[in-house]
């Protein structure tokens, strides 16, 4: 089952690891945050060594259509989020993930 990380959890980390109080914790994940929101919305590139770079691009307007109906739609012009794994991240990942050729079991004795 997949966990979600909150700001909640960054906070404690933080604390546990840095030693900050609970209070100076959350503020400093607070303004970690923020100042990544505001980079991105003034359209810079947010990279962070050995996890990714976060960026805006730009999308044009096009006709789309409704599935169910097939009836066109136009889609405006928007500024979407896009990130981009490093390839360190990208390797732990991949080292964490179940292989798919590994030999699977019913039987909880055979390892």
């Amino acid at each position: 089952m997949s966990r979600t990380l909150t700001r909640a959890n960054l906070s404690e980390a933080v604390y546990q690891e840095v030693g900050l109080s609970r209070n100076e914790s959350a503020d400093f994940v607070e303004r970690v945050l923020e100042e990544i929101s505001s980079s991105l919305e003034q359209g810079e590139t947010v990279k962070v060594s050995s996890f990714g770079a976060f960026s805006v691009r730009e999308k044009g307007g096009r006709v789309g259509r409704n599935p169910k109906t097939g009836e066109e739609v136009p889609i405006k012009p928007r500024r979407v989020l896009v990130f981009r794994p490093s390839h360190v991240l990208k390797d732990r990942v991949n080292k964490s993930a179940p292989r798919d050729d590994a030999p699977v079991s019913d039987n909880p004795e055979v390892a």
